[in-house]
This record gives structure tokens, C-alpha cells and sequence, in this order.
């Protein structure tokens, strides 16, 4: 038998105590914020240290990012952000790395990969080879498929004439205006749509006269908290919260909660929906995933505000949304499902609406077993989240759905233990082990052997700081905590395994 971990508990104790401490979020620098913030406000604290983060995280390539069609946004806003720091700082240095950087541009855009569908990249990617190009360094750079700033001109448009935009828009305001705009304003906490460069465009280009301004004031604090380099998307104190609650509780990890964590998770549970944080819209996956760590916390509350989001055949992450997602309805199910857990009475109202999604969910599998989704750049997230979903809620009538996944990522481990999408790693080595023996029927013998050599590996790398940005939003990140919250899951789940295997050996 393998020795177990000790130490699991202690780890998921000092994680509950880290989103106390922290509470806006754990969140990753992001190139494409801290580009930014470089261009938009050079006044604001930490200037020097955001440029020298940007030189330390380009490629040998020129480029910026992970990967295929994700290096584009970063690689744009770098590209440009060094452009318009050079006029004031080491321009030899900042120009070289610029170039670098328009080169690698021009070979993304004269051979383009398949682009992401990450949140609106249809306004950012225009209003940056825009910026670039304003910058006078040759000719134009081409223009991607699809990508032709029509959709940017109609909410510049509609800002332009005073009507109040969608909250979503917010989070992205820099790609549409840069000056301030008077009729928005910030939320109490001083952010503007949850994002440090959405903050700085309605700042406008210098810093305000009155230190104690509200938004001058988040951004100096954001800035100051992670020394210069700032995340694409903070606070994320629900989002934050409920996954790592949600993970922590499912995986039966013992830990304990302090009870105004879950008063305030319960108080972000609106009629409307909860946003992932301040100065974001409510949205069905953030809702879900609060409501089903709720209830796995022994305080289920109704799930009635999901229905605001119901399209008739699927659950839209928010009204209006383009496209769909797998994992917001798998949420959605996990949501429902673990209320009426709690409440049967309430399978009258909401079993209907369990087995459509349900349905929906196992038609969106794709036929190698694994599912993909709009939220995150691996496959093993989306799988994690629909396999466990339909084999807990989902019905007999799913069980095959489950054990196509299991067969899918038994089918794609490493050689060293590790699952990945580019190369392994921790994060997607734990959605893949809980998929294993987490969802559904009891895992065969296969399963736990692979998610035995998955333990081994994980526990090679538990300690190691870096987590590969794998999430979606303007550019990739990662949710520190919630990873952290996954990996933990993993490892409990299978030592549990693992000793209920030695206690059957040996008949105690």
C-alpha cells in the first residue's frame, strides 16, 4: 500500500483561512491586464514592475500566452502596451521586445490558429490590432476571420449615446473607451466591472486629483497586492468561494467552515442570481455552484433564481449570452440536485427541469466520451463537471454517458501519471482522478490504478507554485484557490480508495 498523505486537512484548513484572509480572490497575474494597465494608467503605482513582467513572460517566439489561438490577445496587448511604454521608458529594450512581438503578430494573423471563445473577443481583438496599428510600425496588420470590429462599433455606439450597457460590458470597458465615462459609475469597493483595466479606462488617462477617489483607490490596492502585474478579473469572492467549498465538500475532505463564510455565501443568493464578485452581473454558474455548496453544507436554499436563466432547452450562463455551456448546466443539475436531496418535496417543481438538462448535458457529449466547454481551455474541467453531475443526478438512463467519460480519460493518461491538454499538470490531473472515482458507478479496477499513478503524481507536484493559467476570461488565469481546492480533492478521494482497498485485503 502507497503511504498516505497526512497532511490534507491541514492544507484544506489553511485554504478556508486564505479566502478569509484574501477575500477579493487567489487569482493569477494576467498579460493581457497588465498590458492594460501599462497603457492606460502609467501613473498608478507599480508601473515599472507591470513592464518588467511583460518582458519576463514573453515567448522566445516574440509572443505572449498558451498555446495555439490563445496567444493572441495577450501577444496583442503586450505588443502594444511595450509600444506605448517605450515613449517614456528604455526604448531600445521596449522596442526590441515590441517588435518581437509584431512579428510574432503578423505570423498569427497571415496563418491563423482556431480562436478561443473566450468572453468578448470579438471587441477586444479589434480594438487592439487597431491600438497597434495607431502606433505607425509598418503596415496594418491583417485582419482576423470574423473579427471585424461590427459588433465593437455598435457598443461604442450605443455608449456613445448615453444608453446604459449591459452590466457584462462593463468587465471590458477598456476595449471601447478611453476617456472617462461620468454616467458609470464604480461599484462601493471602487472596481468597475470586476476588472483592474475596465477600472483605469473610466478613470481616464491620468490619475485623480483626490488620493482618496474611489476607483483610484481600488486600483492602487489591487496593484500594490499583487507588486505591479494585476489579474484579469478581481474580487471573485463567490465564484471563489463556491468552488472551493463545493469541491472541498463533495470530495468529503474534512474541514471546517466559519459560519460567516456561509451567512455571506447564503446572503449572495439574490432573487436575480449571485455575480461572481462586485461590479459583475448575476450569472447561473456562479449561482449554481453557491447553492449546491450550500446545501452540501447542510443549509440548502430554494434554487428558484436559476430558473431566470432557463432558455426552454438549456441554462444560459446570462441573458443574451452567444453560445452555450456544458458546465453551467451540469452546475445547474449539481444545484437542483442536491436541493431536492435535501428537500424531496421539492422533486414536483424542479424533476422536469433535472431530466431535460440532464438530456441536454449527455447530447452535447462529444463521441470520443469527453465534453469541451466556453470556460475553460481543458476538456478535462467540462468532463469532470458533467460526468459527476450525471452520475449523481442524471439517472439510470446516463450511466453509459458517465463510463464513455471514464473510458475517454483512462485513455488519455501520460506515461508519468498526469492528464493535460499541452503537457500534464496538477490542475488537469485532479479532474481527471476525480472523474475516475468519483462519478457514478463504482470505478472498476482500471479506474483505480489510473487514478493511483495520478495520486503519485500529484503528489510530486502538490508543492510546486506555479499553476499554468487553463481558465477563460479576456485571457487565460488561474483561480489559485480553487485549484488548489481540486487538487486536494483528488488526493482525498483517492486515499479513501486506497485504504478502503487495504481494509478489504486485509478484513478490517
Amino acid at each position: 500500500m502507497r503511504a498516505l498523505s497526512t497532511d490534507i486537512a491541514r492544507r484544506a484548513a489553511d485554504l478556508i483561512a486564505g479566502l478569509m484572509a484574501t477575500p477579493w480572490g487567489q487569482v493569477s497575474p494576467s498579460v493581457y491586464e497588465t498590458g492594460r494597465l501599462v497603457t492606460l494608467a502609467p501613473w498608478l503605482v507599480g508601473h515599472p514592475e507591470r513592464i518588467a513582467f511583460l518582458l519576463a513572460e514573453q515567448g522566445e517566439d516574440g509572443s505572449w500566452g498558451q498555446p495555439g489561438g490563445y496567444r493572441l490577445v495577450p501577444t496583442l496587448s503586450a505588443t502594444e502596451a511595450l509600444m506605448s511604454a517605450a515613449r517614456d521608458g528604455d526604448r531600445e529594450v521596449l522596442l526590441s521586445a515590441a517588435k518581437a512581438g509584431l512579428e510574432a503578430l503578423r505570423r498569427m494573423l497571415t496563418q491563423p490558429a482556431e480562436l478561443p471563445d473566450t468572453p468578448a473577443i470579438d471587441l477586444i481583438v479589434p480594438s487592439l490590432v487597431a491600438l497597434v496599428d495607431a502606433h505607425g510600425f509598418g503596415d496594418p496588420l491583417p485582419r482576423p476571420a470574423g473579427l471585424d470590429g461590427s459588433r465593437l462599433g455598435l457598443v461604442k455606439r450605443m455608449l456613445e449615446s448615453g444608453t446604459e450597457p449591459p452590466r457584462k460590458v462593463l468587465h471590458v470597458l477598456e476595449a471601447m473607451v478611453p476617456q472617462r465615462m461620468d454616467g458609470m459609475l464604480p461599484t462601493p469597493i471602487g472596481t468597475v466591472g470586476a476588472s483592474p483595466a475596465a477600472t483605469a479606462a473610466w478613470l481616464g488617462g491620468s490619475a485623480p486629483s483626490d488620493s482618496a477617489d474611489l476607483a483610484r483607490h481600488h486600483l492602487e490596492a489591487v496593484a500594490e497586492r499583487f507588486g505591479g502585474p494585476v489579474p484579469v478579473g478581481l474580487p471573485i469572492t463567490v465564484f471563489e468561494r463556491g468552488w472551493v467549498l463545493s469541491w472541498l465538500t463533495r470530495a468529503a475532505v474534512p474541514v471546517e467552515v466559519p459560519p460567516e463564510m456561509i451567512a455571506d455565501l447564503r446572503a449572495a443568493i439574490a432573487p436575480e442570481g449571485a455575480p461572481a464578485g462586485a461590479g459583475l452581473p448575476a450569472d447561473a454558474d456562479t449561482t449554481s455552484v453557491a447553492l449546491h455548496a450550500l446545501a452540501l453544507l447542510g443549509v440548502p436554499c430554494d434554487p428558484a433564481s436559476l430558473l431566470l436563466f432557463d432558455t426552454g432547452t438549456h441554462f444560459c450562463t446570462w441573458q443574451g449570452e452567444d453560445g452555450f455551456s456544458p458546465s453551467v448546466n451540469a452546475h445547474v443539475l449539481d444545484a437542483f440536485g442536491q436541493y431536492v436531496r435535501a428537500r424531496p418535496a421539492a422533486a414536483g417543481r424542479y424533476g422536469a427541469v433535472m431530466a431535460r438538462v440532464a438530456g441536454w448535458l449527455a447530447g452535447r457529449q462529444r463521441p470520443d466520451g469527453s465534453w469541451e466547454d466556453r470556460w475553460h481551455a481543458s476538456p478535462y474541467y467540462a468532463t469532470l463537471g458533467c460526468a459527476l453531475a450525471l452520475g449523481e443526478f442524471g439517472g439510470p438512463e446516463h450511466a453509459d454517458a458517465v463510463l464513455r467519460a471514464r473510458e475517454w480519460v483512462l485513455a488519455t493518461q501520460r506515461e508519468d501519471g498526469s492528464w493535460g491538454r499541452w503537457t500534464g499538470i496538477a490542475e488537469e490531473t485532479a479532474y481527471a482522478v476525480q472523474t475516475l472515482l468519483l462519478s457514478g458507478p463504482e470505478p472498476d479496477e482500471r479506474c483505480k490504478r489510473a487514478a493511483g499513478r495520478g495520486y503519485d503524481y500529484l503528489l510530486q507536484v502538490v508543492d510546486l507554485p506555479h499553476l499554468p493559467p487553463m481558465w477563460h476570461d479576456k485571457d487565460l488565469y488561474s483561480p489559485t484557490a480553487i485549484v488548489q481546492a481540486a487538487i486536494l480533492a483528488a488526493l482525498h478521494v483517492t486515499e479513501r480508495h486506497l485504504q478502503h482497498e487495504f481494509n478489504r485485503q486485509n478484513g478490517t
